[in-house]
């Protein structure tokens, strides 16, 4: 059975960058598809980028021109490059490969969050 895991996530200034990768493992798989799947806090599920049967590549037109999608076949890994962010790119990402019946195995997810403020610091004054 296909395993995939994120990294990458983190929090990031607007117009910054992140690359997110998404490890694959568990045997030697043929995909109908590869993709990033995005989900934002009150929304639904939407597709990102896919690469598809024979490496044909989309995007979703809100990250057209900003995403790139790339698959190392021979590291088993996908990547995306995310770069000039927005506010609006904030959700959980999910890396996830497609079968005969759609999208059938997904990443944990990892969350990107694109905010001017950081994240803040906990103080506390002990008597």
């Amino acid at each position: 059975q296909v395993r995939l895991a994120e990294s990458g996530g983190g929090l990031v200034q607007p117009g910054g960058s992140l690359t997110l990768s998404c490890t694959i493992s568990g045997g030697i798989f043929t995909f109908l598809a590869m993709g990033w799947h995005r989900q934002a806090p009150g929304k639904e599920r939407e597709l990102v980028a896919e690469i598809g049967y024979r490496e044909r590549i989309t995007y979703a037109d809100s990250v057209k021109g900003r995403f790139t999608i790339v698959r190392d076949h021979d590291k088993d890994m996908l990547y995306l490059h995310m770069n000039n962010l927005t506010p609006d790119d904030t959700a959980v990402y999910y890396c996830a490969t497609a079968g005969h019946l759609g999208y059938d195995s997904w990443g944990q997810g990892t969350q990107v969050t694109v905010d001017s403020w950081g994240q803040g610091t906990q103080v506390t004054v002990a008597t």
